[in-house]
Formats: C-alpha cells, sequence, structure tokens
C-alpha cells in the first residue's frame, strides 16, 4: 500500500507531547498521529451524523425514501 507523505506544522506543545508519547511507546510519530486522526475521525463521524438528523427535525433537511433512491439509480 502506498504510504503518501504529509507535511503540516503543530503547536509546539502538541509536538512535545507528541515527541514524548512516541519516545515512551517506541512508536514512529507518524504511526500515532494515524492512529489518532483516525479515532478522531470516527468521532467526527458521529457528529457529523448527529447534526444531520437535527437538520431533518427542524426541517432543514429532508429524507429520501430508499425505494426514490433506487428508482432513481435504475436499481
Amino acid at each position: 500500500m502506498s504510504r503518501p507523505k504529509a507535511v503540516f506544522t503543530l503547536d509546539r506543545d502538541v509536538l512535545d507531547e507528541l515527541d514524548h508519547v512516541a519516545a515512551e511507546l517506541k512508536e514512529k510519530k507518524s504511526h500515532i498521529v494515524e492512529k489518532a486522526l483516525t479515532l478522531y475521525f470516527d468521532a467526527l463521524d458521529i457528529k457529523i451524523a448527529d447534526k444531520r438528523m437535527k437538520d431533518v427535525k427542524e426541517g432543514k433537511s429532508k429524507l429520501i425514501p430508499a425505494e426514490e433512491v433506487y428508482k432513481n439509480l435504475g436499481l
């Protein structure tokens, strides 16, 4: 699997903590960041789902019945 590189900046305190944790666990910083982002994205998925449900309840969005979606897709 290809592992593209990414470059980003971090607050000094966050970077210091990342360095400390990586040294303590003897893991690569990139591995720790990848794990952390995966967990964060899982939490964001829940937050987004809650927002979408709230929008439906408030009438800002509407649900489309599955049958209609299937029909529009020719399924």
